[in-house]
């Protein structure tokens, strides 16, 4: 069964076959866990006493894995047996070969964040007839996209494209946080309904994300305390130095693509509502006032600027907040004076 193609994943963790061994593994933990869960649903239905539960330590004994998976429930079916945070050493390799070799109809799955692809572990479930490597990565854009969509429609809601977007942008970055702010939101609109732009903002819309977003819009139009204040929120409630440098690249990548087009005679406005994913309506004034002072040519370099700052925040001595702090607010700068 080797590693599954991203397309058989769904199908697989609604059936899982013949499967005695399910290596989830990648950089996401939160998706290992729901991809998890979903393979403990479908094959216990529910059933507890068809769960089994056993730490990683319990790796140790080659054998566990396979007596385990031998069990067969009283009441029938199969057993789920779940091993949480698995390492890469050769005692997990070698008690997981024995339960793909051993009898017994269990299915093992375990989650393995961060494994790498050249250790035992991985080999021996990659190589096996009955084993399914599932890679888990932190997933952006229109996957990030469906993926939200298929939660909320869980949760018994819906959004609007134009929310979708907002949500896909700003919530990609853990699983588990991200499901925790769909929960919010579905209990925001309540059951049946269908979440506005506006719903999003006031339900999801809160402390780092939110106020980054302000501080890189305030910058680049210019405005310096908003910038500064802004920054500080997000900073306070969690943002790093790393990710708002990356967020402000984006930013100004997006920002070149309409100002390419007021250079090729497009109105501002015209410019910002061709922009995919949709600028959300509260940003599109900040967004505007940008495009009167920023061109192509500056904000290529002002992109070029921001990857340099990227580079030292992981490669110098310095704090990495001081040049994510120092590189937006040069841009607010830039964005003052040639205001």
């Amino acid at each position: 069964m080797a590693k599954l193609d991203a397309r058989r994943i769904a199908a697989f963790l609604a059936d899982p076959g013949g499967c005695r061994v399910a290596l989830l593994h990648g950089d996401d933990p939160g998706l290992i866990a729901e991809r998890a869960e979903a393979l403990v649903r479908a094959v216990t239905a529910g059933d507890a006493l068809r769960l089994v539960e056993l730490p990683k330590e319990a790796l140790r004994q080659p054998a566990t894995l396979a007596n385990e998976a031998a069990t067969l429930p009283l009441m029938g079916g199969r057993v789920v047996i779940r091993v949480r945070e698995v390492g890469e050493g050769k005692q997990a390799a070698d008690a997981t070969k024995a339960a793909l070799a051993g009898p017994g109809p269990g299915l093992v799955v375990l989650e393995a964040p961060g494994l790498g692809t050249k250790t035992a572990l991985y080999r021996a479930v990659e190589t096996a007839e009955s084993g399914a490597v599932i890679t888990c990565y932190r997933e952006r854009g229109a996957e990030l996209a469906a993926s939200i969509g298929r939660i909320l429609q869980e949760l018994g809601v819906s959004a609007e494209p134009a929310a979708l977007d907002w949500l896909s942008q700003r919530l990609g970055e853990d699983r588990l946080l991200l499901r925790r702010e769909l929960e919010k939101l579905a209990l925001y609109v309540g059951a049946g309904g269908r979440a506005s732009a506006e719903d999003v903002v006031a339900a999801v819309a809160e402390g780092s994300a939110l106020d980054l977003e302000e501080a890189l819009l305030a910058a680049m139009a210019g405005d310096l305390p908003m910038a500064d204040r802004a920054l500080d929120l997000a900073f306070a409630e969690g943002a790093n130095a790393v990710q708002v440098v990356r967020r402000a690249l984006a930013h100004v990548q997006r920002l070149q693509l309409a100002a390419v087009a007021v250079a090729e005679g497009a109105p501002a406005r015209a410019a910002i509502e061709g922009l995919r994913p949709p600028v959300f309506f509260r940003h599109k004034p900040l967004l505007e006032r940008a495009l009167n002072v920023w061109r192509p040519e500056t904000l290529a370099a002002a992109g070029t600027a921001l990857l340099e700052a990227e580079r030292r925040t992981k490669s110098t001595g310095l704090p990495a907040e001081t040049i994510a702090r120092g590189i937006v607010m040069t841009l607010a700068r830039q964005g003052a004076a040639r205001r």
